[in-house]
């Protein structure tokens, strides 16, 4: 197969899995607590597509590589709801949950009351507090949450606060590094704990998505004219060597 042709599927490839990572951005702009992804190239050198008995080196070709993907931690801009239920972290840590594969993390504080008056996330995971889950009595009222997580409540008649547990946050060195489980849940991968600084909890907000709409829409119009170019290019490249062949044909032998 020729060099150009080559040069042009792999960067054709690694347009493909971009759309994808961008679809994917797409699909989740509206998602509490998503982090967008963005894609990581590279060059790759490689011999090019040819055998000859040249004693040097053999030339190098540059291909596209797609290296992988990184993730925006950036925090998301938080949303009202005036749901004292509803929590938003102001800083860069993560809420702790429990999922059925064991502790997980999120971003999503878009908090309701199960059955039994525990604290769960939107898909029915478990909100830990630094004892255990958080479990609120049927006479609780009056909801409300401390900057530095800690949940007090009125209880029946009682003028004074009762406290039913303390919002367990988890900080990492690295947060690009926790590993998407779907759901919204992150597992803590290759990222190391490391102790809460300056992060606080906002009580009736929720952080909405950071993914930036409108860049995204423009990078798929600006992939999708790439993919097409490309394309167009090896569909010439392919005319060009159709004609070659058949011009050699007709020289007399």
């Amino acid at each position: 197969m020729q060099n150009a042709l080559l040069i042009g599927l792999s960067r054709q490839m690694t347009l493909e899995r971009q759309m994808d990572v961008i679809a994917n951005n797409v699909a989740n702009a509206s998602t509490n607590g998503f982090k967008a992804d963005h894609s990581l190239f590279e060059e790759f050198l490689n011999s090019n597509a040819r055998e000859d008995n040249f004693i040097a080196s053999d030339r190098r070709v540059s291909y596209v590589q797609d290296r992988g993907t990184f993730r925006d931690v950036g925090q998301g801009p938080m949303e009202p709801t005036n749901n004292p239920l509803d929590m938003a972290i102001d800083g860069n840590a993560f809420f702790a949950v429990q999922a059925n594969g064991g502790e997980r993390y999120t971003r999503d504080g878009k908090f309701s009351l199960n059955s039994t008056g525990q604290l769960v996330t939107s898909d029915g995971s478990l909100v830990l507090g630094t004892g255990g889950p958080i479990t609120f009595q049927p006479t609780d009222h009056d909801i409300n949450v401390a900057p530095d997580g800690t949940v007090t409540v009125l209880e029946g008649t009682a003028k004074t606060d009762s406290i039913r547990g303390k919002i367990r946050m988890a900080a990492f060195d690295d947060a690009a590094k926790l590993t998407k489980l779907g759901a919204n849940l992150y597992d803590v991968g290759s990222a190391t704990p490391q102790a809460i600084n300056k992060s606080t909890v906002r009580q009736g907000y929720i952080e909405k998505s950071n993914v930036n709409s409108v860049g995204e829409m423009s990078r798929m119009v600006e992939v999708m004219r790439s993919y097409t170019a490309i394309a167009n290019l090896l569909q010439q490249q392919s005319d060009l060597h159709k004609s070659a062949i058949e011009k050699l044909a007709d020289v007399p032998a």
